[in-house]
């Protein structure tokens, strides 16, 4: 275990709302809004730590996030988007990356490694060193990250995300013991739809790893930008990027519990307000039963986020009403994404096709039948194909129209 540290006074920063410069840094990417936002998010969670925490008493809140980037290969620069803001985290110190790559046992020794104590003196019981071990990951490719059909894995990963804070112990007749003081695992991912599809079952959405992850989809660049360095003046990037990375440097610095503001906490303050509104009606978007994990955890996920943007805007540990109502606009916005990837996962072999006959017609803008089924051929059989066109077309995904005289089908809503 390493030794204690100190942390320093924080000092004025550059930038009064951290999260908006760097969307203005990363403006000449083609990646989406979404893709940029998340990946700021993970790099303040990663300089973070566990340093600063929400106390419930019975449990606490820390500010780790598991956000995972999804979208067709080479459509959305996914790993160059999430390197842009791990590139700034790791030019701080005491920041710990995990592996991206093997086994679960691999990741745990690196949180165990990284384990440490601070100092912090609490009103009411006084100073104490207070132990953590956090550690970074960024795996641009998932599939070396994530074995889903580990449980010991999945049940590890789960029980980082939670932020217990207890010591995580594990033994095993060949590799020995695994103890982790106060683990807490910051995860930032990028994969493939077709890799949620060939990997992900049905129950880590309703009880698993899945309700305890951000998913981002996008499938389009937001602008296309050929030369990137047309756009950028170098000595004004560079000058940004050392200026955001200062100040990362001074949110790293915060220790210590949030608090909520009085109009958030009373009794029937914003709080009590939004629990009552969340548990008592559920949205219309998230009406299946296979979104009840992630339901049950969305206050978690909103208080994540909240002490985020609190750290992004300010020095002061407070969790206002204004960072809360941003949170759950974010979230609830996030979560049409969400569904998009889990529209993805556990899917029977007859939405797969469905799925796959929309991509090419999505690519061709209109396309006859034969021509379609020539594309689909090698991996749906015709009565799939036959099947998967019927369900599009009377799902009103797919039109069916006329052009230069031949019959063909279109995405609803095409314009040519």
């Amino acid at each position: 275990m390493s030794a204690p540290f100190t942390v320093l006074p924080l000092m004025p920063r550059h930038y009064p709302h951290w999260l908006k410069a760097y969307l203005d840094y990363t403006k000449q990417s083609e990646a989406p809004d979404s893709f940029h936002f998340w990946t700021g998010v993970s790099t303040i969670a990663g300089a973070l730590q566990r340093k600063v925490w929400q106390d419930q008493l019975i449990f606490q809140w820390i500010p780790n996030f598991y956000i995972i980037f999804v979208a067709p290969a080479g459509v959305a620069t996914k790993s160059t988007t999430l390197n842009f803001g791990m590139g700034l985290l790791e030019r701080i110190d005491g920041i710990t990356f995990g592996p991206e790559s093997g086994s679960w046992q691999g990741l745990g020794d690196a949180l165990a490694q990284s384990a440490g104590y601070f100092d912090y003196t609490d009103p009411h019981i006084g100073s104490a060193k207070l132990a953590q071990s956090a550690v970074t990951v960024a795996a641009s490719e998932l599939g070396t990250f994530l074995r889903p059909d580990d449980e010991h894995a999945m049940s590890f990963l789960t029980d980082a995300w939670d932020g217990r804070k207890r010591k995580f112990q594990h033994k095993t007749k060949h590799s020995g013991s695994i103890e982790i003081p106060c683990p807490c695992l910051n995860l930032i991912g990028a994969t493939t739809p077709s890799w949620i599809q060939r990997n992900m079952p049905d129950t880590l959405i309703r009880d698993g790893l899945l309700s305890r992850v951000v998913f981002v989809y996008a499938e389009a660049k937001r602008h296309f930008v050929s030369l990137p360095s047309r756009n950028i003046k170098t000595k004004d990037f560079h000058e940004q990027g050392q200026k955001l990375t200062e100040d990362l440097k001074e949110i790293s610095k915060m220790v210590g519990p949030f608090e909520f503001t009085d109009e958030v906490s009373r009794v029937g303050g914003w709080m009590d307000c939004w629990y009552t509104k969340h548990h008592g009606s559920r949205a219309v978007h998230l009406a299946s039963d296979r979104y009840g994990g992630y339901i049950a955890r969305k206050q978690t996920h909103l208080v994540k986020l909240a002490m985020v943007l609190a750290a992004s805007k300010r020095e002061a540990l407070v969790i206002t009403k204004e960072d809360l109502d941003e949170a759950d606009a974010i979230l609830t916005d996030a979560e049409h994404s969400m569904i998009r990837v889990f529209e993805s996962v556990g899917v029977v072999d007859e939405a797969k096709h469905l799925a796959e006959l929309m991509q090419f017609c999505r690519a061709y803008k209109w396309i006859t039948s034969q021509d379609l089924y020539r594309l689909c051929h090698n991996i749906m059989s015709e009565r799939d194909f036959k099947q998967a066109l019927r369900l599009a077309i009377e799902g009103d995904l797919l039109e069916v129209t006329l052009q230069g005289g031949k019959r063909g089908v279109q995405p609803k809503g095409t314009i040519h």
